[in-house]
């Protein structure tokens, strides 16, 4: 937080923790849920300003797929990645692909462009819906 000058807090240090440990994507009430077992007065509009601040200094990732609810992730040190979304169980896979990337900037630069951000969501559904392993887990 020190290198994107924000002030450091107690409840911005436990929110910011909570993003970095977490496995995927965030909703605020994921992250009110994980940081109230740290901060337990800490609120949603506490928790939902903090996640803007952060998006603000380039520190998150805001995310909002299909289902309508936005999502937050740390931004990774020169990492990007791409999203697989299952729309029957819901989850959400990272990927990289490099000839992805590679086609990218060509049909850009076909266009006349140079590529200078883009987001790559990609929906589809599990091979095996009644034996999704990742609908399993969510139930349990």
């Amino acid at each position: 937080m020190k290198e994107h000058r924000l002030k450091q807090t107690r409840q911005r240090q436990v929110l910011f923790d909570v993003l970095l440990q977490a496995e995927g994507h965030l909703s605020v009430e994921d992250v009110v849920t994980r940081a109230q077992a740290e901060l337990p007065g800490l609120g949603h509009a506490t928790v939902y300003r903090t996640l803007k601040l952060f998006v603000e200094a380039g520190v998150a990732h805001e995310r909002r797929f299909q289902d309508g609810q936005t999502r937050y992730e740390p931004v990774e040190a020169g990492g990007h990645h791409d999203h697989l979304i299952c729309k029957t169980c819901g989850h959400i896979f990272e990927f990289e692909d490099d000839e992805i990337e590679r086609r990218q900037a060509r049909v850009a630069k076909a266009h006349g462009l140079r590529v200078v951000s883009h987001r790559h969501d990609i929906y589809g559904e599990c091979v095996a819906p009644d034996t999704c392993s990742w609908k399993k887990q969510a139930q349990a």
